[in-house]
C-alpha cells in the first residue's frame, strides 16, 4: 500500500508539472482562440439571418464554413488540439487548482472548472469530427436526442433540469457582463483605450451569450412540457425563434453583434487569461 501510494503521488506530481508547463499552457490558450473563432462565425451567420440572409447560426454551421475555406482541414486540426489542451488544463484545475482554497469555495471552483472542461471538450470533438472529414447537424441532433429522452419520465425530468441549468447559466453570463465580473479571470490587461476595448468586448459578449442561452433554455423547457421535440432545435432554432418575435430582427441583430464581440473577446482572452 505504501509503494502504491508513493507511485500515485509521483504520478500526480508529474501531471501537475505538465499542467504548469509553459508549453502546455500555450496550447491551452489556443483553445480560447478556437472557441472565439467559432463564436465569431456564429455571430456573423446570425447577423446574415437578421439582414434577410440564410444559414445555420450554430456550431455545425460555423464549422462547415471553416472546413470549406482555404486550409480548412489544417485549421480544424489546430482548433481541435487547442480545445482538447484547454479541456485537459481545466480538468487539471479540478485537482491541482484548488490547493489554496477550502470548503464551499473549493467545491465551487471544482464544479466550474469541470463544467468548462466538458464544454471545451465538446467543442474540440466538433472540430475533430470535421477534421476527419465528417459533418454534423446540431439542430437535428438536438431534436433526436430530445425526442429520445422525452419518451421516458426520467428523461423528461433531465431535459427540464438541463433547460433550467441553461437559464441559470444565462443569468450568470448576463450578470458577469453587466458587472464586469469576468475581469477576475484576466491579468495584465493593457492600460488606456486598449484595456477599455477589451472590457467593452467582454461586457457586450457576455450579455449576448446570456440572451442566446436564455432563449435556448426556455425553448428546451417549453418543448419538454409540451412533449414536442420539434421545438427544441438548438442554438440555430433559438436564434431564428428570436427573430420571429416583435422587433425580433433588431434583437437578433444586436445578439449577433454581441456574439461576434464574445468571439473576439475569447481570442483576446487567450492572451490575458489567468492560468
Amino acid at each position: 500500500m505504501g509503494e502504491a501510494k508513493r507511485q500515485a503521488t509521483k504520478a500526480a506530481d508529474a501531471a501537475e508539472d505538465v499542467a504548469d508547463s509553459k508549453g502546455f499552457q500555450l496550447a491551452a490558450r489556443a483553445g480560447y482562440i478556437a472557441a472565439g473563432l467559432l463564436h465569431l462565425l456564429i455571430g456573423i451567420i446570425a447577423l446574415r439571418i437578421a439582414t434577410g440572409g440564410s444559414g445555420e447560426a450554430d456550431q455545425s454551421g460555423a464549422l462547415q464554413q471553416l472546413a470549406g475555406g482555404p486550409g480548412g482541414r489544417i485549421l480544424m486540426w489546430a482548433c481541435f488540439l487547442g480545445c482538447i489542451a484547454l479541456a485537459l488544463f481545466l480538468l487539471s484545475q479540478v485537482f491541482f487548482g484548488v490547493k489554496h482554497v477550502s470548503g464551499k469555495e473549493r467545491t465551487k471552483q471544482r464544479l466550474k472548472s469541470g463544467a468548462q472542461a466538458v464544454v471545451y471538450a465538446a467543442i474540440g470533438v466538433g472540430f475533430g469530427r470535421y477534421a476527419l472529414g465528417g459533418t454534423s447537424d446540431s439542430g437535428q441532433s438536438t431534436q433526436s436526442t430530445t425526442a429520445s429522452l422525452m419518451a421516458h419520465p426520467a428523461g423528461a425530468a433531465l431535459l427540464i433540469a438541463i433547460g433550467l441549468g441553461l437559464l441559470a447559466t444565462a443569468g450568470y453570463f448576463v450578470y458577469s457582463g453587466a458587472t464586469k465580473k469576468f475581469k477576475e479571470n484576466l491579468t495584465r490587461l493593457p492600460s488606456g483605450q486598449a484595456g477599455s476595448a477589451v472590457v467593452t468586448l467582454g461586457r457586450a459578449g457576455y450579455v449576448a451569450k446570456g440572451v442566446a442561452l436564455a432563449v435556448l433554455g426556455f425553448l428546451l423547457v417549453l418543448a419538454t412540457l409540451r412533449n414536442n421535440p420539434e421545438q427544441s432545435t438548438g442554438l440555430d432554432g433559438a436564434l431564428k425563434t428570436l427573430a420571429g418575435q416583435p422587433f425580433g430582427i433588431w434583437i437578433l441583430g444586436a445578439v449577433a453583434v454581441g456574439l461576434m464581440c464574445y468571439g473576439l473577446f475569447l481570442m483576446v482572452r487567450s492572451r490575458y487569461q489567468r492560468m
